[in-house]
């Protein structure tokens, strides 16, 4: 569920090296701070991205790349040769807080043979930089990232400007801010474009030049690239040294629709299983495949979509290469891999360097999310009698061991049994249900058709292992409090130096079970945490603060060892148990088996007519109260369209809170409504008593799952629509989303984040996309849904992912940092359980959770309910504000029903709550 981003450290840059082939995908190391000669240890004042961990590797020689080869070796030869064949290329990555950067990463990885090392633009000094790239020669070619903002503003550019100033026989590719840099450097202006396009494509014609080598040019070539900008190279102010090398070919834009795409080579030599991709096709990212689009009605000016240098070996692109929905992406970074070659192999025969042995071997690449710095604290450099700083220093940033405590896993199946006893509705109530379902948790998966979800688990507090976390955040930036309540009643509180998920990911890593103890099993829950992530764990996964102090816990986790699983498609029951196995098991399977089989089914119920149900076209016709009016609603809308025009954000994800007191109702009875009113796929039921606190979501969005076979999966929303009571216009409604060109722009862009943030913690080429804006029907709306998914590393843990994509992109927009900085100003309380997370952490380092949305949060007496929608360029403010009602309507539904059954209950006590505007 959660991602930490690093901590303000000090320490000292080292780079690690491997004494694996030429072939293999060696590994960078980088810490915070870099000894350099003759200016001692540099302190890093801003947070160390997770991703820029050091980790251990053995020692080898660090000048190995194309700048030490002579044109003779054999090795160097490049054209026609498998990539796997190749030397590897070096590759310095400068990130400019980007959400896309690590897409870049990935496709760079399996290109050049070797991982990227990635630096943010203000972790270096130019003195830094120059040391490692002309002293140590570390580096064969640099990749500016995309980034907010603009190149003008030295806080969003950084170092990069200095580099593409001096760095003058280096060859550099520049995206997006990157290529607005490379024209800024030289002396061109940038200025706002006609109109600003995120998330939209364009066909491209270029001049032919090396960089488009093997790429069509032209309208219906095929050759057509996703945008994300507000500005743009003015090019009547390019100087002499900048030649324009790609134009958009049209004054039209383009939105994705469908697409016809074989496999892609690019990933297919990885591994990745093709079989069973959806109408709109697996995307793998960058292969030449052709996209299938629809003109837009939106014109904008001819603009510059390339340039390069006429000397220097630097290149810029205005769209994003490596964007999911782009054609021939894969072919770009191929081609700019060979003019490094190239480049490299003309000034060593200029020189006549002396060739390297054969034996040499390569550099090591950063890795994203090494645990060593998971606690935000350092390993120890080690020493060397040479102080001089060598980039293939040693760094030692192993996990020092944890004792680890192994548990016994003991379950039970009982056959068809669910549907024979009420299913999942009456087994809870009747064994759960009493005492108001007090320490109670449901992970249920109350719609379950089309194969969306197939598994609930329920249970209670009260085996002998059972504990509560509670977790607080302190004013701080990090840190907080965290009370532990065990099953015995005990209670003790301590404080977190390093925070919630520092210390969730040393107690899932301390324990474990024994595989043979789960198989057989068609679920991944073996028993483990349950619970919910608040939104404000942000700052422990990159964001720089909280503006809100959240009124809830920011964690509320139990750890459960008794539960039930349901299969809801073979009606299946399994009672689950897991024991230390030092100590004896107790009896609560069999009991437990004793009670399911004494269940009976309930008395048919009489089907209410939901034409019964209260029509509740808003929240103020239930009685909320809203924490920003309409006309505060729509400015601040405004104010998001201003920050994208500008470029500080290409999705703002605005929301808001409403408020309602519901002391009368009974909470699990709201619960039990709402998902009647509004199944979905990843609902859940939580209750802490002692915080006075109950959960009731129904959920459509996976937020991040880790199977047991190590495969991380996303599935974001992003675009939805109102279902209508007639099947024809029902249906054209669908279609309205599908074709939406505002919904497939937010969706693509997410998607992208979603990319970046499992390209952090996966293998190289093994993200993915197998389902591309898909359209999902729920009660009361339809979504546009994509899936995500790639192969986790094995050197990070299941922690390590979830900090590298929490919270939900979805929830935030792109750049998710930088955007998220923008909704904290603009937000007007903190999110609190809303836009975390809920779900589960198994003993068996697999987890599934939920994106928290779709629920009522009913705090001491208070039902608060969340909503709100992506604000891009396209969005109109009148329509964002219907949409977030719109998204209130299911939740706020539940509360009416429940109203007024209490009230037809209680003929005594007429009277309706007050409606507030």
């Amino acid at each position: 569920m959660f991602v930490v981003a690093g901590s303000k450290v000090e320490g000292r840059m080292s780079i690690s090296s491997s004494s694996s082939s030429s072939s293999s995908l060696s590994l960078w190391c980088l810490d915070p701070t870099i000894p350099f000669p003759h200016s001692g240890s540099f302190p890093i004042t801003k947070r160390i991205p997770a991703f820029v961990r050091p980790i251990k590797q053995d020692h080898i020689p660090h000048n190995v790349g194309l700048r030490h080869m002579s044109a003779t070796d054999n090795n160097c030869t490049h054209h026609h040769t498998n990539l796997n064949q190749l030397n590897p290329v070096r590759t310095l990555l400068i990130d400019n807080y980007d959400s896309y950067t690590y897409n870049i990463y990935q496709q760079l990885s399996v290109i050049n043979n070797l991982p990227p090392f990635v630096v943010r633009n203000d972790q270096w000094t130019w003195e830094q930089a120059s040391f490692y790239i002309y002293h140590q020669k570390a580096f064969d070619n640099i990749v500016i990232s995309p980034g907010p903002g603009s190149p003008m503003h030295a806080s969003d550019i950084g170092l990069c400007l200095q580099l593409l100033h001096n760095c003058t026989d280096i060859p550099i590719l520049g995206v997006c801010l990157g290529h607005q840099a490379l024209g800024y450097a030289h002396g061109a202006q940038i200025v706002h474009a006609v109109e600003p396009i995120h998330g939209r494509l364009s066909e491209i014609e270029h001049d032919g030049c090396r960089i488009f080598l093997n790429i069509p040019s032209g309208r219906n070539s095929g050759f057509k690239v996703v945008r994300y900008h507000s500005l743009v190279i003015d090019e009547d102010t390019l100087p002499a040294e900048l030649i324009p090398i790609a134009w958009t070919s049209s004054h039209d834009t383009l939105s994705f629709l469908e697409t016809s795409c074989p496999t892609s080579d690019f990933y297919s030599s990885m591994g990745t299983q093709q079989s069973g991709l959806k109408s709109l096709s697996a995307y793998h990212g960058n292969g030449s495949s052709l996209v299938s689009l629809l003109d837009s009605s939106f014109h904008s000016e001819r603009v510059i979509m390339g340039i390069r240098h006429v000397s220097r070996p630097h290149y810029g692109l205005q769209f994003h290469p490596e964007s999911v929905a782009t054609s021939y992406g894969r072919q770009i970074f191929k081609n700019f891999r060979e003019i490094t070659v190239d480049y490299w192999q003309g000034v060593t025969a200029a020189s006549s360097i002396k060739k390297f042995e054969a034996r040499m071997q390569v550099p090591y690449a950063v890795q994203p999310f090494s645990r060593s710095f998971a606690s935000g604290r350092q390993s120890p450099v080690k020493e060397t009698a040479n102080v001089h700083c060598s980039i293939s220093n040693l760094l030692d940033g192993s996990r020092p061991s944890i004792g680890t405590r192994h548990l016994k896993l003991r379950w039970k199946k009982l056959d068809s049994l669910a549907k024979k006893i009420g299913g999942a509705k009456n087994i809870f109530c009747q064994l759960f249900g009493n005492r108001k379902a007090k320490d109670t948790f449901w992970l249920d998966s109350s719609s379950v058709e089309k194969g969306r979800a197939r598994f609930s688990f329920m249970g209670s507090k009260g085996g002998s292992l059972s504990k509560q976390l509670t977790f607080k955040l302190s004013n701080k930036r990090n840190g907080g409090h965290l009370s532990i309540s065990d099953a015995q009643g005990n209670s003790r509180s301590v404080y977190l130096e390093h925070g919630f998920l520092d210390f969730l990911n040393k107690e899932l890593l301390a324990i474990s079970c024994s595989r043979e103890d789960y198989t057989g099993l068609p679920f991944d829950f073996c028993g483990g945490y349950i619970g919910y992530i608040g939104y404000n764990l942000k700052v422990e996964c990159g964001a720089a603060f909280n503006t809100h102090e959240s009124c809830f816990p920011d964690a509320c986790l139990l750890f459960v060892d008794n539960f039930l699983a349901i299969d809801h498609l073979n009606g299946d029951i399994y009672i689950m148990s897991i024991h230390d196995e030092t100590k004896t098991q107790s009896s609560w399977l069999d009991d437990m088996q004793q009670k399911l089989l004494n269940l009976k089914a309930p008395a048919s119920e009489v089907c209410q007519d939901h034409g019964l149900w209260p029509l509740v076209s808003s929240p103020f016709e239930a009685g909320f109260v809203t924490e920003k009016s309409r006309d505060q609603y729509l400015e601040d809308v405004e104010k998001c369209l201003r920050y994208i025009k500008d470029g500080e954000s290409y999705e703002l994800c605005f929301t808001t809170q409403m408020r309602k007191n519901i002391e009368e109702l009974d909470p699990l009875s709201l619960y039990l409504k709402l998902r009647e009113q509004n199944p979905a796929p990843y609902s859940a039921w939580l209750n802490f008593p002692n915080e006075n606190l109950s959960i009731c979501s129904s959920s459509p969005e996976r937020f991040l799952r880790l199977d047991r076979d190590g495969v991380l999966e996303a599935k974001p929303i992003k675009g939805t629509i109102s279902r209508s009571s007639t099947p024809e216009k029902d249906e054209q409604l669908k279609l309205q989303l599908r074709y939406s060109e505002k919904d497939q722009a937010e969706n693509l862009m997410i998607v992208d984040l979603l990319r970046n943030d499992l390209g952090q913690v996966c293998d190289p080429g093994s993200v993915h996309v197998p389902n591309l804006m898909d359209v999902e029907t729920y009660a009361t709306v339809h979504t546009m849904v994509s899936t995500i998914r790639g192969t986790k590393r094995e050197d990070v843990s299941p922690i390590d992912c979830v900090r590298a994509a929490f919270p939900g992109g979805s929830m935030t927009g792109a750049p998710k940092l930088r955007s998220m900085e923008i909704l904290d100003s603009l937000e007007s309380c903190s999110r609190g359980i809303y836009s975390g997370s809920i779900g589960y952490f198994s003993i068996n380092r697999t987890f599934d959770l939920n994106i928290v949305i779709r629920t009522v949060v009913v705090h001491k007496g208070e039902a608060s309910i969340g909503a709100g929608g992506a604000i891009i360029a396209l969005s109109k403010p009148e329509d964002e504000f219907e949409e977030m009602i719109l998204k209130t309507r299911a939740p706020s539904t539940a509360i009416a029903t429940c109203l007024m059954e209490s009230q037809s209950r209680k003929p005594a006590k007429q009277g309706t709550a007050s409606i507030k505007n």
